[in-house]
């Protein structure tokens, strides 16, 4: 049985038409976040307005969990701790210590910029005050993303970090029904999180934007969440910042005849593992890869542990793509702009440095995306649906905000003051003219 499609761009050239054709027929979930911004807006505006109460109801309503606080208390976090596996913590410690070392390398510092004797603009990097960071709690609870957005949060300097995540209905602990996955809440209290919510939804991003009588509002919201979450980010916007409205996860992969196939199958197989609305994506020049990963995929979906919801993914929006050469495979990837790209070729190094449009890329055989998901030290809150030609992934710089200082001497005000007095004249703003020249007296235009 043949699960994923196929699609022939050979012979469609390559060019700015060429890219607009791929853009038409490659497969990508569709994200109808404007219907879902209808559903949402009543949601966040009773948050607004009634604050706890609200984000209770709401708690009740979606997530089937009644609630007495949103807080998780301490002993909530300390416990889970306590309970995690070994071998999880030793995981979640070693990816939170690459994680580290790669955002500290994204650190910025204070430049000033000399414009001439008694002229200086400094460049000054503020970190945000309050962040709200949301864990994603549907079909599987992410430890990893409590790191990857605490991680550079932390490095930026942001003083106040807030978790939500969704609570449980059910759990194999009952001491947990009605709080976020004990894993993300171990995560939290490794992290040194002390304040986390167990709410999920829009009702979070509510919660943060607003503020409760439990929670204060934030100044930022980032992580990853279903259409709703990104649905309230794109309501929110502008009374607080966001990182993007991410939508369903998807994989590229740009592979030759030297890619073995089984790797590429099961790396298909594992972005489908995420959700049944993930895209997948390979894109190569050889038909005998296409057809043998075609069988792998096959003989691998026989052992996969969630069959389902992988066939529905790869069936729904997933398909292989043949083209003439890599070149054009290089365009079509582009165009596609995938949220992860993996490029498996004999000239692996050299093609992915061509590459200019991806949220990540995962050079060779022996970088898949699950490295990227957990332990490569790179972030994996990426941008999503092509958003990867103009926005990048989550970064120490998503939680920093510059400002100019500008310091002139009156030496150096009197220098440009007849340019001001030209450019002021020219958009006939004269009293910018004047706020000038009532410090340094002179013609006027």
């Amino acid at each position: 049985m043949q699960v994923i499609s196929r699609i022939d761009l050979r012979g469609l050239g390559m060019g700015a038409l060429a890219r607009t054709r791929y853009a038409q027929v490659l497969p990508r979930a569709a994200l109808d976040i404007g219907s879902a911004v209808e559903l949402v807006t009543p949601v966040l505006n009773d948050v607004r307005d009634r604050g706890l109460a609200a984000v209770i109801d709401a708690t009740k309503r979606f997530d089937g969990v009644e609630l007495d606080s949103t807080r998780v208390p301490q002993s909530a976090l300390d416990a889970a701790l306590a309970a995690m596996d070994p071998s999880v913590k030793e995981a979640v410690v070693e990816a939170a210590r690459r994680a580290r070392l790669v955002h500290q390398a994204q650190a910025r510092t204070s430049e000033s910029i000399q414009l001439g004797v008694g002229a200086q603009v400094v460049e000054k990097w503020v970190p945000v005050s309050r962040v709200g960071l949301y864990v994603p709690g549907g079909l599987v609870a992410y430890p990893s993303s409590v790191v990857m957005n605490v991680i550079p949060a932390q490095v930026a300097g942001v003083q106040s970090l807030a978790v939500a995540s969704p609570p449980q209905a059910q759990a194999d602990d009952p001491a947990f029904i009605g709080l976020p996955h004990p894993s993300v809440l171990a995560a939290c209290a490794l992290l040194g999180i002390t304040e986390v919510y167990a709410v999920g939804g829009a009702q979070a991003v509510g919660m943060f934007a607003y503020g409760t009588q439990e929670c204060e509002p934030v100044d930022l919201v980032t992580g990853p969440g279903n259409v709703y979450v990104a649905a309230a980010k794109r309501v929110v916007r502008g009374t607080i910042g966001i990182d993007s409205e991410a939508g369903p996860t998807e994989i590229g992969i740009l592979a030759d005849a030297s890619a073995d196939p089984a790797f590429v199958a099961a790396d298909l197989i594992a972005q489908a593992e995420h959700d049944e609305n993930a895209s997948c994506l390979l894109v190569t020049d050889s038909p005998e890869l296409m057809d043998a990963v075609d069988r792998e995929v096959a003989l691998q979906l026989k052992t996969t542990v969630h069959r389902d919801r992988v066939v529905a993914a790869l069936t729904n929006q997933s398909a292989y793509a043949l083209v003439d050469d890599l070149d054009q495979g290089l365009e079509v990837v582009d165009a596609w702009a995938a949220e992860h790209l993996e490029v498996i070729t004999v000239d692996a190094v050299e093609r992915a440095e061509r590459v200019r449009n991806a949220g990540a890329i995962f050079v060779g055989p022996w970088a898949p995306v699950s490295l990227g998901d957990y332990l490569a030290g790179s972030n994996h809150v990426l941008p999503t649906g092509g958003s990867a030609r103009h926005t990048g992934g989550l970064s120490v710089q998503s939680f920093l905000r510059s400002m100019h200082v500008v310091t002139y001497s009156k030496e150096a005000l009197a220098q440009v003051a007849p340019l001001i007095d030209a450019l002021g004249g020219a958009e006939d703003l004269h009293s910018h003219v004047a706020a000038v020249r009532v410090r340094i007296p002179g013609s006027k235009p």
